[in-house]
């Protein structure tokens, strides 16, 4: 059992308000957009506590993104922080056509048709440039119009026409989005745009690859093949079809992201909940890091205080276990990007000081049955660190990441430090739970090598001191991959 001493022990209280620390366990994922754009914008955000940035392919231009991304590498060296960018790709965004004036009001139980006629759309029919929702269609269906405030029930549908009834009508634009609950659609997650970005994205050297609209375990393999380990791959799971391929979609991805608007709109909005915590459960199983996003201070684009329920969600996202919380809009197009990053930090930094909340890490603890060794030197580093005395880190060794995965799974409430000799491993662990990435290029002859290097890493930077502890994981023999059978104590004279 961890004491409450220890856990408390990361954080300073000065007559009773927390003083945030640099760090938290669990990682900050901010949207950049026009709110957010400039150098001194985004050195706030990553001085209000953002550890990640997203680059939102549905919006801007390639140009505008090269150089976002050349401002976030000119700060992460001058920070001296690693920062973990993802290219989020806009996946097969369904939309209408246009309306020839720009918008209109259906209501209720009215007749409104969707067909491939291209000319504007009046109040009568609308352009529904998709033929793979037209062969996926049937009558009986219903279809979502602009995050589901409009409903559409078809009556009759062909390839190319669907005459639908209007049961719940409102007002309707140029270019709204189309759902269809419940269908998985003839149609990869990868579209030609997505491509393009894709090998831009690449080029410009991103570290994760945010895959849209992920609806099958195929179409992750798809997607990692076109990547070719150039970066890593979050799968978003916005469709219900992907729920029922989770296990093999986890599997194959390098992190999952639960993307609630889409998932909200595809799914009774109140399985959202109960399907967060299966995806978040899951991920824990078998070791990979998972986002939590959508309208987390949804409020904050426009005030700058969020609602007790806003709150609440975030706390619940890190009471749950989630590696990162994701802010969209809030950091991207609204009023108080930085205050929102940090409400986000003040909300981890309570949760993480409370006791229940590595007692809840400890009790959620999912184990494989297959465990290999990596797996348990993994578990029990974890649970020394919960009885040694004076233990402040522990130090994991990784080529690949994948031990770093392993070791923050078991969420210990101490930090690990990753310690890689890849540069866009230490950048992409940026977004994993409780990691602080460090480069360590050295070639170790001996384990005593190995121990000096570990103990340099967590003195220097400030995690320990003398009369303390650190644990290091690695894999013997030394300096080779994918070989972690080995945890070694140090006391710090």
């Amino acid at each position: 059992m961890y004491s409450k001493a220890k856990i408390l022990s990361q954080n300073l209280k000065l007559n009773g308000v927390f003083i945030m620390p640099i760090d938290t366990h669990t990682k900050i994922l901010a949207t950049i957009g026009p709110s957010s754009s400039t150098k001194e914008q985004i050195a706030k955000l990553i001085d209000a506590g953002a550890d990640a940035f997203r680059v939102n392919f549905s919006h801007g231009t390639h140009e505008e993104h090269k150089e976002r991304i050349k401002i976030i590498r000119q700060l992460e060296k001058e920070k001296g922080k690693f920062i973990s960018i993802l290219a989020d790709l806009q996946g097969p965004k369904l939309r209408v056509g246009e309306f020839a004036d720009n918008k209109v009001f259906l209501k209720e139980g009215q007749t409104f048709v969707l067909d491939m006629d291209p000319k504007p759309g009046d109040d009568k029919r609308v352009c529904l440039p998709h033929k793979e929702i037209f062969a996926a269609l049937k009558p009986g269906d219903d279809l979502l119009v602009n995050d589901g405030y409009i409903v559409l029930h078809v009556e009759s549908c062909d390839k190319s026409k669907a005459v639908t009834t209007v049961k719940v009508g409102g007002e309707i634009s140029s270019h709204k989005g189309v759902n269809l609950p419940n269908t998985q659609l003839p149609i990869s997650a990868i579209t030609k745009k997505d491509r393009e970005d894709l090998k831009f994205a690449l080029k410009v050297g991103v570290d994760w690859i945010g895959l849209s609209f992920v609806q099958t375990a195929d179409d992750v393999r798809e997607a990692k093949k076109l990547i070719d380990g150039k970066a890593w791959l979050i799968s978003k799971l916005e469709k219900p079809s992907a729920i029922d391929e989770l296990d093999d979609i986890i599997q194959l991805s390098d992190a999952i992201m639960v993307a609630r608007g889409d998932l909200g709109v595809e799914c009774p909005i109140q399985t959202v909940p109960v399907m967060q915590k299966r995806i978040v459960s899951c991920c824990r199983k078998h070791a990979t890091p998972v986002i939590i996003a959508t309208q987390m201070l949804e409020s904050m684009i426009n005030n700058p205080n969020p609602t007790r329920a806003e709150v609440s969600d975030v706390a619940t996202a890190v009471y749950d276990g989630a590696d990162t919380v994701m802010l969209s809009a809030e950091t991207a197009a609204g009023k108080y990007p930085v205050e929102a990053v940090n409400m986000m930090h003040k909300i981890i930094v309570q949760v993480e000081n409370d006791p229940l909340f590595f007692e809840m890490m400890r009790n959620s603890r999912k184990i494989p049955h297959d465990a290999t060794e990596a797996d348990s030197i993994s578990f029990a580093a974890s649970e020394l660190s919960g009885v040694l005395n004076n233990v402040k880190a522990i130090v994991s060794y990784t080529s690949s990441g994948r031990t770093t995965f392993l070791t923050a799974r078991e969420r210990p409430y101490l930090p690990i430090l990753a310690l890689t000799p890849d540069l866009e491993v230490a950048r992409r662990l940026a977004l994993v739970w409780g990691v602080r990435p460090f480069i360590n290029k050295e070639s170790f002859k001996s384990f005593d090598k190995v121990e000096v290097s570990a103990v340099k890493v967590a003195k220097t930077n400030g995690y320990v001191k003398s009369g303390e502890h650190i644990i290091i994981t690695a894999g013997f023999p030394l300096n080779t991959k994918g070989r972690t059978n080995m945890i070694h104590t140090v006391y710090i004279e």
